[in-house]
């Protein structure tokens, strides 16, 4: 598993993260889309802070709800609304915790069974994308690591 993980700032308020998957898209679509899947890798491992509960009704006006946090008292969540679902190949959703959040975008584009992921978020402003950017360069990595990880237990790698 020697895939890299690209993240770049393309602009004053737009992020671009890019990766490739070994596995099909439907299989990667289905880490970003199945709560059970999601739940076993989105949360980066080193930050201490585990996904507690995953939500999400992945429809064009469905929504999802990811909530973070050892426990009740000191969770906190991330949720919005999904306005674009093409399976398997992109998902649009809003982030709706904060004036300041982005609207991302995820594509899914598959080649020899392996997958080209590129997600894109568009903040309202430039100071809303510094403060995203915070732990970006070591989180998004990570995140994707444990999504080879992931893929390989789905029997996606090899």
């Amino acid at each position: 598993m020697g895939n890299h993980t690209t993240v770049e700032r393309k602009s004053e308020r737009e992020l671009v993260v890019t990766r490739t998957f070994d596995g099909p898209a439907r299989i990667v679509f289905d880490a970003w889309t199945k709560p059970e899947l999601m739940k076993l890798w989105w949360a980066p491992k080193s930050s201490g802070v585990p996904l507690r509960s995953c939500e999400m009704d992945v429809r064009v006006g469905g929504q999802y709800r990811l909530e973070f946090g050892k426990d009740a008292a000191t969770s906190f969540a991330f949720f919005g609304k999904y306005l674009e679902v093409v399976p398997p190949s992109r998902l649009v959703w809003t982030n709706d915790e904060s004036a300041d959040a982005a609207v991302t975008t995820v594509t899914f584009e598959e080649t020899d069974g392996k997958t080209l992921l590129v997600l894109h978020e568009l903040y309202p402003s430039k100071e809303a994308l510094d403060a995203a950017m915070v732990g970006m360069d070591e989180g998004m990595p990570e995140q994707f690591g444990q999504l080879d990880e992931l893929l390989v237990t789905l029997g996606a790698g090899g």
